[in-house]
């Protein structure tokens, strides 16, 4: 009897953004706590779509100025990537995730899908992430971004 196989499709349809900042006592990750319905409460970094008609970079930046305000920073492509399984639709949802840095002094101002944020240590954002993953992302992007220098050609400009 021949079956026929089905594949699980992948979707691209966001990204994600970890924000650094370089401080005297080190460098510091930007967690977001979600306060909509959808992961009320939890804590994670910059999340969103990508709207038509743009490229996954020129949503990074937008999300990162919508949800936070901050309009100086310094992109790169991490070359890691989001990924989860949605059981209920049946794929496998891939959002590529940028590294930004930014000034120590510029401030955060919150749009409506968060209700706090807080600049942290990697070893306390590891701990506050709830997101299975979100620890593998942020492992990895200290060890190629803060422990060192990323390489130039991943830089956005």
């Amino acid at each position: 009897m021949n079956r026929v196989q089905h594949e699980v499709p992948l979707r691209c349809k966001g990204i994600a953004v970890v924000l650094l900042k370089n401080t005297p006592y080190g460098y510091k990750v930007l967690l977001l706590k979600r306060a909509t319905p959808v992961l009320r409460g939890v804590w994670c970094y910059i999340g969103g779509g990508i709207e038509e008609g743009e490229k996954a970079w020129e949503a990074a930046l937008r999300e990162i100025r919508e949800e936070t305000g901050i309009t100086e920073v310094s992109l790169f492509n991490s070359n890691k990537y989001d990924q989860f399984y949605s059981a209920n639709e049946n794929y496998i949802y891939v959002a590529p995730v940028f590294v930004g840095y930014v000034n120590d002094g510029q401030e955060v101002t919150l749009n409506n899908e968060h209700s706090e944020y807080e600049w942290l240590t990697f070893t306390e954002a590891i701990e506050r992430v709830r997101i299975p993953g979100n620890d593998d992302v942020l492992t990895f992007i200290e060890k190629h971004f803060v422990r060192n220098s990323p390489m130039e050609f991943l830089r956005i400009n």
